[in-house]
């Protein structure tokens, strides 16, 4: 479904919608009259009001719908982006020739109305190369532009899948030191688990210690014990006896 948000591909659209309605053949009827007929099905949103706003039969062939189609969600202002998009293209430092190919017809594809011509293609993606220019000359026996676009695109084609047959063999086969590279990080990983839970547990029974020792020890009585006096017997401290009137006489 396109809904006509402006970071959908109209021509993407176009091209895989076409490629279902060929799935569906009806005796006497023409393709073109198919697709007319049914594109409203494959709108939505705000892309079906703009369909519909076309009063009575004023879209009466394919050829229009999608003239004003394109001319509506790829204006020539997005046209001008992509060309200014691919005339500055360039190879980033870690990316293989098979990947900057790739990036770079993906490029062409998003713009299909760049206008530039094969020559000027293939012109653009050499000179966006600057770092691997020498091994392109150098494959091709002397400058590869002064090879035919035929020429130059097949080696550079021819380039780009043994790049990236080495870049794949390198990327998806493991090498011996790198299992068991793989398996030490994995012990280790292992080993600092272990470690940390018994860390935790260590931890816990060491909160728990003061409560228990707490809960251990006996509580003092709440009665105060008084022991009684050593000289005269009497429930008070030894030495602090109360005089009578018997113990005055008796001194006297």
């Amino acid at each position: 479904m396109f809904h006509g948000l402006p970071n959908k591909d109209p021509y993407s659209h176009l091209a895989t919608y076409i490629e279902i309605c060929n799935t569906v053949k009806l005796v006497g009827v023409p393709e073109d009259a198919i697709r007319l007929s049914l594109f409203s099905f494959s709108l939505s949103g705000e892309a079906k009001r703009w369909l519909h706003s076309f009063k009575g039969n004023n879209l009466k062939t394919w050829d229009e719908v999608v003239e004003k189609f394109l001319k509506k969600y790829f204006p020539e202002s997005k046209t001008a982006e992509g060309k200014a998009v691919i005339s500055s293209f360039h190879q980033f430092p870690d990316e293989s020739l098979s990947e900057a190919l790739e990036r770079f017809c993906s490029l062409l594809r998003k713009t299909p109305t760049h206008g530039f011509s094969e020559p000027i293609q293939l012109n653009i993606f050499i000179d966006g190369r600057p770092q691997s220019k020498q091994l392109l000359d150098a494959s091709a026996r002397g400058k590869i532009k002064l090879k035919t676009p035929e020429e130059a695109m097949d080696l550079i084609e021819n380039m780009a899948a043994s790049d990236h047959a080495t870049l794949h063999d390198t990327v998806h086969i493991p090498t011996k030191k790198s299992l068991l590279e793989l398996s030490s990080q994995n012990a280790l990983l292992a080993q600092n688990k272990l470690l940390s839970k018994q860390l935790e547990a260590l931890t816990e029974t060491l909160s728990k210690f003061p409560t228990q020792l707490h809960a251990s020890q006996p509580l003092p009585s709440s009665i105060l014990q008084v022991t009684g006096c050593t000289l005269c017997g009497g429930a008070h401290g030894s030495g602090l006896c109360i005089p009578t009137k018997e113990t005055s006489h008796e001194v006297n």
